[in-house]
């Protein structure tokens, strides 16, 4: 699921959910929604772009 795949690369970098969501100025508590509700693509790819990875790492 795409939520945990973020959560993931975030424990490996040491970047809570938290302050990847307020860095992106996305309203708190969004992503951990993201396995029930589909973000758009531009939201994830801010998030593989912030977390340096490619998009598909998160949505393969």
């Amino acid at each position: 699921m795409l939520y945990d795949k973020v959560k993931a690369v975030c424990k490996q970098q040491g970047v809570t959910i938290m302050k990847l969501e307020s860095d992106l100025g996305f309203p708190r508590s969004s992503i951990c929604k993201w396995n029930e509700n589909e973000p758009g693509v531009n939201k994830v790819k801010k998030v593989a772009d912030y977390l340096k990875v490619d998009i598909n790492q998160l949505i393969s």
